[in-house]
């Protein structure tokens, strides 16, 4: 299926009076698929697997921003520091500790999300606000720990649903969160990033104040 152009200039259309970001998710799109839109001028690509960003990176244009977005382990992440953008999925202190150490290795530091959890179901992950407390704490009172890490905001998935209210709902919770905590800014944290909404939430998710979506089947397709 053909990238969609015509939606792709009508959702930037959209955006740029709200300075939104758009992350164009690209995960088992090929590199043909992806330079089609970086040649629209996209240059930020969400990928959900680490074989995969790690095998785009390399065919991919130098300036072109990867995001990872999926769920990461602790041992795949010296995989990807060397080149990711933006990691949006951090869910624990663990994880958070093993990206600086592995950007240490490399004296990088990684950009990252804390992903909180706001959705009815199980199965996503994220932190409650006593964890993202405890994170911020730590990260606060141990700067040289997490001295290759800098925290620049908060993420979230809504539970998929049409119910309108729900999902409004817990956009309206998240970013209650980062209103909350957005003041708390250390060497390592400063929260600018408010990332929420999807190919089929994603107007409800810039009414309730996200600066950052990421949109898959609406450029590229439903996956088969």
């Amino acid at each position: 299926m053909p990238v969609n152009k015509t939606k792709y200039y009508e959702i930037k259309k959209e955006l740029e009076p709200k300075n939104i970001t758009l992350v164009a998710v690209s995960k088992v799109r090929t590199d043909k698929d992806i330079l089609e839109l970086y040649n629209e001028g996209q240059r930020d690509f969400g990928e959900n697997y680490v074989q995969e960003i790690v095998e785009k990176q390399g065919l991919l244009p130098k300036d072109t921003r990867l995001h990872f977005i999926g769920h990461l382990q602790s041992n795949k992440v010296k995989q990807i520091v060397s080149f990711v953008h933006l990691i949006h999925g951090v869910d624990s202190l663990k994880l958070l500790r093993e990206i600086s150490k592995q950007g240490a290795k490399i004296n990088r530091v990684i950009h990252c999300l804390l992903q909180i959890h706001i959705a009815e179901e199980q199965t996503k992950f994220g932190l409650n606000e006593e964890e993202l407390l405890n994170v911020i704490a730590e990260v606060k009172q141990k700067p040289m720990e997490y001295a290759h890490i800098f925290i620049d905001g908060l993420m979230g998935m809504a539970t998929f649903s049409d119910d309108e209210e729900k999902v409004r709902g817990e956009f309206k919770y998240l970013k209650y969160m980062f209103d909350k905590y957005k003041d708390v800014t250390t060497l390592n944290c400063n929260l600018t990033i408010l990332s929420m909404g999807m190919s089929d939430d994603y107007k409800w998710a810039i009414e309730e104040g996200s600066t950052m979506i990421r949109i898959g089947s609406l450029l590229f397709g439903r996956r088969i």
